[in-house]
């Protein structure tokens, strides 16, 4: 832990998509800041403005009447922005000269890993290529909870965007119910699978397909179809033709190539993630479906339906404003007594900031990603509740019969098409 910094000035920002809860730590962070002596400013649009060196009317003063009532709002009243300050060292050192033009000392960014590196890499620039003592600290969100804490510990936005993303998903399978149709869903998360799941988990989704499941990668996409149509085709053996198949949009990134010519054209972000949610995967996933069921002889109709921007920006739930105001409490705290490049986290009801240093992959040297633990209790819960094939459907010559049936074909050929979702045949392809 340093001393205490000379100058007393927070710069907060804002980067990467929003998450509910943003505006709870700028507000707290704004308050907590000036109740100690800080002057605290709000950068615009991420790091926009600091990599171009266009401070005037970008960055501004915050008083605690600007924020007050802010935190119980969805949103970001510094708005957002996913600009990489890290691509180019220039980018890098306007940034610095930046926030040392505006008086800047200490720098709170609040976003994802991507924000994380790009807060780490601007603080280092400075100590270390300028010689400019500027301190960082991270406060984590994303809504796709997949920021390296221990294991329990949700990144702010995650429990606002999976109770949103139930209520969705329940009034949807409520309408396949209704109308007796299949609907597939396709639920942000880039790499890890935890939106879909926690949302799966809690509607009550006919099932949950995440990457994590998938041991050998890339996989093809004939096995996420064949899944999807194994459980449309027991379901139809249980007297059910409708259900609901959420599948998280990390999925779509392990698909081989070859089945999904799209990923090499598709455009990126920044940091040179492809815009999986600018592509309609859902609709690409039904399409593959349709030939399997027809294939098969079933009629089926299909919706297809991408969840995920509706979730971004809806108003916190009681979770996330208590959680957020913390949090920014907590990087105030940090700050104030000296500490600097590091992310903070809550663990047992105590602050625990987490040094970026132990945060990067010592390989890549960006942040790593938390995926789900498929060997959870949590997952394996999840799991019981799905209805899809699997070993034991292949082993109830009853069961098999009606399932098979179902399709009209034998429980021989039946295994032969289907039986490596369960492990008891050769993949078909």
């Amino acid at each position: 832990m340093k001393a205490p910094h000379p100058n007393k000035t927070i710069g907060i920002l804002v980067g990467g998509g929003p998450a509910p809860g943003l505006n709870g730590v700028i507000h707290a962070v704004t308050i907590e800041g000036i109740n100690n002596g800080f002057q605290v400013f709000g950068i615009m649009e991420g790091f926009k403005y600091l990599a171009s060196g266009e401070a005037e009317g970008n960055i501004n003063l915050l008083s605690i009447k600007d924020v007050s009532r802010i935190h119980v709002k969805g949103g970001s009243i510094l708005k957002t922005s996913r600009v990489n300050p890290t691509k180019q060292e220039e980018t890098l050192r306007n940034s610095v000269e930046t926030l040392q033009k505006i008086g800047i000392s200490h720098l709170v960014s609040v976003g994802g890993d991507d924000t994380a590196f790009s807060a780490y890499s601007v603080a280092r620039y400075a100590q270390e290529k300028m010689g400019i003592d500027i301190r960082s600290v991270h406060v984590p969100k994303t809504i796709d909870n997949d920021l390296p804490l221990p294991e329990g510990i949700p990144t702010f936005g995650y429990e606002t965007a999976r109770d949103v993303g139930t209520r969705l998903a329940m009034n949807i399978m409520e309408d396949a119910l209704t109308t007796q149709r299949w609907y597939i869903i396709v639920a942000m998360g880039r790499k890890a699978g935890h939106l879909a799941m926690g949302i799966g988990k809690s509607a009550g989704a006919t099932l949950t397909l995440i990457p994590e499941e998938f041991t050998q990668k890339p996989i093809r996409m004939q096995t996420v179809t064949d899944i999807i149509a194994g459980s449309i085709i027991k379901r139809l053996a249980n007297g059910d033709p409708y259900g609901v198949a959420i599948v998280a949009e990390g999925v779509m990134e392990i698909i081989d190539h070859q089945d999904f010519e799209f990923l090499e054209t598709i455009e990126r972000d920044e940091h040179g993630h492809p815009r999986l949610a600018e592509v309609n995967s859902a609709a690409i996933i039904k399409q593959q479906v349709r030939p399997v069921l027809e294939e098969l002889g079933i009629k089926m109709t299909i919706v297809d339906k991408e969840l995920g921007y509706e979730l971004r920006c809806a108003d916190p739930c009681a979770y996330d404003i208590d959680y957020t105001r913390s949090l920014g409490e907590a990087a105030v705290t940090f700050i104030k007594e000296g500490g600097t490049n590091a992310m903070i986290t809550i663990q047992q009801n105590q602050v625990q900031p987490i040094p970026y240093t132990e945060l990067m992959d010592p390989e890549t040297g960006r942040t790593g990603v938390r995926m789900v633990n498929i060997d959870s209790f949590t997952y394996r819960s999840a799991r019981k509740f799905m209805i899809r094939l699997d070993a034991q459907d292949f082993q109830d010559d009853a069961l098999l019969d009606a399932i098979a049936g179902q399709v009209n074909i034998s429980a021989k050929e039946f295994i032969k098409r289907f039986g490596y979702l369960g492990g008891v045949a050769p993949r078909p392809f």
